[in-house]
Order: structure tokens, then sequence, then C-alpha cells
């Protein structure tokens, strides 16, 4: 009886974290006239990444295998924040809320502490620092043995996540956001640390741990062409943004075939 009351519980927590991430999104944009289809898709395949890190069958793999405790990494820190940025909720918010909320919204995206935490640099150190600290140190230990704890260190990557991808390809208004070599660079070095740390683990393994070199190396393997994937997608929405700007930029002054200049709509 009581197995299948744990079971049971289980099975609600994707199902919460769907209905929570999806169903207010989906009642906004279908208040929307003109509301983006793609962004919608976007967003909505976010919301079933980070439900399905928490399915039962993997969440209780993952407890004892890393290689399934770093898919949860993976769809929680890096696939998920791809699409929930795409979705571009913050527009989506104040084309829907109430004029009052809407510039309280405006003002928290212009005040000092956010414009701080939002900068790319700041969200690389959130994203890329909080896996050093949790794969280099006892903290993932720690974890396996508090589940406080390992719902704090999800909520986390889930959350550092969607601020670096929104940080990087900025759908959503964000007064001061850096330019796109900025960018660019950030997401460079955000590669370069992801791949960095998958050798380490894969070279020296996880301090005082109990998993066998070989899971841990196919562990590092998942995150090294995991993240590759990640941040390929990331990078073509990044690209694909510049080019869109860019285009937008040179659109007045493309002639048409009288030689007048006119507008393209990119």
């Amino acid at each position: 009886m009581h197995s299948e009351a744990h079971a049971s519980a289980g099975v609600l927590w994707p199902l919460l974290i769907l209905a929570m991430l999806a169903g207010p999104y989906a009642v906004a944009a279908l208040r929307q006239r003109r509301w983006s289809g793609w962004r919608t898709a976007g967003w909505m395949a976010g919301a079933v990444l980070a439900a399905l890190a928490f399915v039962p069958q993997l969440v209780a793999l993952a407890h004892h295998d890393l290689r399934a405790h770093m898919v949860q990494h993976l769809l929680l820190g890096m696939f998920a924040p791809l699409g929930l940025a795409l979705g571009a909720p913050i527009t989506l918010a104040l084309r829907t809320l109430p004029a009052p909320t809407a510039r309280q919204i405006v003002g928290l995206l212009a005040s000092q502490p956010l414009r701080l935490l939002s900068h790319p640099v700041s969200a690389l150190g959130l994203n890329s620092g909080g896996m050093y600290l949790l794969y280099l140190t006892p903290l993932y230990e720690l974890s396996l043995r508090s589940p406080a704890l390992q719902l704090a260190l999800h909520a986390h990557f889930l959350a550092a996540g969607c601020l670096f991808t929104w940080a990087i390809i900025g759908l959503d208004p964000a007064p001061h956001r850096p330019p796109w070599p900025v960018r660019l660079a950030v997401l460079f070095a955000s590669i370069a640390a992801h791949a960095t740390l998958g050798k380490m683990l894969y070279a020296f393994g996880l301090p005082r741990s109990a998993h066998g070199i070989e899971e841990i190396r196919a562990a590092a393997q998942l995150m090294y062409y995991g993240g590759d994937l990640a941040e390929l997608l990331l990078a073509i929405a990044l690209f694909g943004q510049w080019y869109r700007a860019r285009g937008r930029q040179l659109a007045p002054t493309l002639p048409n075939a009288k030689g007048k200049a006119r507008a393209v709509d990119l």
C-alpha cells in the first residue's frame, strides 16, 4: 500500500510541473490574436522536457545510476530552458497582464540587481559554476542522502539554465542587454567550460563516489555530447536572431525592382 501511494505521488510530479508551466502560458497565448505558434511550440516543448526529468522511473534510476542523473541534468539545465526561452514568456506576460502589473515587470527588468544577475557573464557563472561545484566537490554525494538538497539542485539547474539561455538569445525585452559579439563570446566560454568538465569527469571521476569508473565515464560522455547538442541548438538560435536583427537594420536601404526603398519583413 505504501509503495503504491509513493508511486502515485511520483507520477503527480511531472504532471504538476507540466500543468504549472503549460497551463498559464496556454491561457495567455489563446488571449492573443497574433501570438506566434512557433513560440508556443517552443514553450510547450520546454515544459514537456522539464516534466520528463521527473518521470518516476527516471527519478528512481537517477538515485543509483549517474547516467540517469546526467540525463536529468541535461533535460533540466540545458534542453528545457532553450524551449522555455524561445517561448518569450515575458513578452507574452507584458501583452496579457493588466497595465499596472506590466509596468512593475518592466521596472523589475530595469532594476540594477536583475541587470547584474541577467548579464551573460553572471548567468554563466551561476550555470557552469553550479555544475563544477556539484561534480567536483562532495555535494553530489550529499544530495543522494538528502531529498531536499536534491530538489534544490534541480530547481537551481532549471532556473540557472533558463537565466543563461534568456541572457544569450534574448527574445524577451531586457534593458541593457549586451551586444551580439559579447553574447557569442560568453556562449563559446560556456561550451568550453562544459566540455572541460566532461573531460575532467571522464579522466578523474567523481570525488568520494561509489559509482564505478565505467559508469562515470559513460555519464561524462553524456554530458559532453549532450551538452554539445544543446549548445549547438542555442548557437543556431543566437545566429538566427542576429541575422534577423541585421536584416531589420538593412531593410530600409534595400531597393526594390523600381529602385525605391522598401521594408523587408524578416
